[in-house]
């Protein structure tokens, strides 16, 4: 299969030095594009500014911000077997960037920010017959209740929800526990375990559903 993966977080320019981002470390995106790799898949990662090695055989975009994360995904998407969102990108940016450094004034900045790209959304609409898609719900309260909203309203196959607010499995832990929530109405628990472990569990979930529609 040909399988699209994104990873990381986005970061959206204030000024020259400065940006709006979030915590992720790309760790989960990398684990599952490893994981399809190992699993025979022929993979495709854009990935947002981590500190983490490249994938071993597996093609890697690098972007930075929501809208260049955009750009990459819509365009490799009509190829796509699955695609899994597992990227943090921002929800909002400024709507101005500032040339150069900004510098320090007396009193408050006030900075104006607009919404970015939904490009989980702009997927869900665009989703040709066969193709399918996954997200992911990073919450810190009335986790089930947002991802199945965001299931059904971005329409989605599946999303794995995550407790972002636990220092045991939220952003920069080596480990993780999802529930995999299936547009059917299906669900599965896995973990806490280590993050590879979580990516094959969720993978192996999803082809397994493809595989039994074959």
């Amino acid at each position: 299969m040909r399988v699209l993966i994104t990873a990381g977080p986005t970061r959206e320019r204030i000024d020259a030095v400065r940006f709006l981002s979030n915590r992720s470390t790309g760790k989960m995106g990398y684990a599952l594009a490893e994981a399809a790799h190992s699993m025979g898949h022929e993979v495709t990662l854009v990935s947002g500014p981590v500190a983490l090695a490249a994938p071993e055989g597996v093609k890697l975009i690098r972007v930075e911000s929501a809208r260049e994360m955009a750009e990459a995904v819509l365009a490799a998407a009509p190829e796509m077997d699955l695609i899994v969102m597992a990227a943090a990108v921002a929800d909002y940016r400024p709507v101005t960037v500032f040339p150069g450094k900004l510098k320090k004034q007396p009193g408050n900045l006030m900075i104006e920010l607009e919404r970015t790209e939904d490009i989980l959304a702009s997927l869900g609409a665009r989703k040709r017959p066969g193709q399918i898609l996954a997200g992911f719900a990073a919450e810190t309260e009335e986790l089930l209740a947002n991802a199945s909203g965001k299931l059904a309203k971005k329409n989605l196959d599946w999303i794995a929800a995550n407790d972002v607010s636990r220092s045991d499995i939220g952003f920069g832990s080596p480990d993780n526990a999802v529930t995999l929530l299936a547009k059917d109405g299906r669900r599965f628990e896995f973990g806490p375990a280590p993050k590879r472990q979580i990516a094959e569990a969720i993978l192996n979930a999803i082809l397994g559903e493809v595989n039994s529609s074959l």
